[in-house]
């Protein structure tokens, strides 16, 4: 049954994603932990960090790590595992594959019509709510802390949050250099 619902899950992920796997961290988040309870806080957490050193578009990525984690969290054995991260990821494909390729022609003909521009000018404000969205979702306790239990460290969480923000969105640092930093402090911090 739970091959069933990641096929569904995913396929549905799939079809209903627009602007890419950022905005489709949220929906996600919503099916894999909240409803499905499949996943974990911290689970999820380790999506992101996961799919951050992987190479491949990040919902791919968190397709393939959710079906893997799911299965191996409901008891299954890891060749069944395997089979349903492979399941997962195509699952999140191949809706939006097969919709791109009927409707490709027609855009790429129709592409500065004012209807195909009707459709599209609403769809960026809802990409950008989705992406707000799930940087919302990982701003929880499991990579903050919590100022109730441990303010210290959560305060440092924070500021290194705004370090590794200001240094790449102002000083132009390589992100994956501030990746690393960040995870030397958190291992040395935590």
């Amino acid at each position: 049954m739970i091959f069933l619902q990641l096929f569904y899950v995913f396929s549905k992920i799939g079809i209903f994603n627009f602007g890419g796997g950022y905005a489709m961290l949220s929906l996600i988040y919503g099916e894999v932990v909240t409803h499905y309870h499949w996943l974990s806080n911290a689970e999820f957490t380790d999506i992101v960090a996961i799919s951050q050193s992987t190479p491949g578009p990040i919902g791919i990525n968190a397709a393939t790590y959710c079906g893997y984690t799911a299965v191996i969290n409901a008891g299954y054995p890891v060749w069944a595992a395997c089979l349903a991260s492979v399941m997962a990821s195509l699952s999140i494909m191949w809706l939006p594959f097969i919709l791109m390729i009927a409707i490709s022609r027609y855009l790429i003909r129709h592409k500065d019509a004012p209807f195909v521009q009707d459709i599209f000018t609403p769809l960026r404000p809802a990409i950008i709510g989705l992406i707000a969205a799930a940087a919302l979702l990982l701003m929880n306790k499991d990579n903050f802390g919590s100022p109730a239990t441990d303010l210290p460290k959560f305060i440092i969480s924070i500021l290194i949050f705004v370090a590794a923000f200001l240094a790449t969105r102002y000083k132009k640092a390589n992100p994956i250099l501030v990746m690393l930093v960040c995870g030397l402090l958190g291992l040395v911090i935590y």
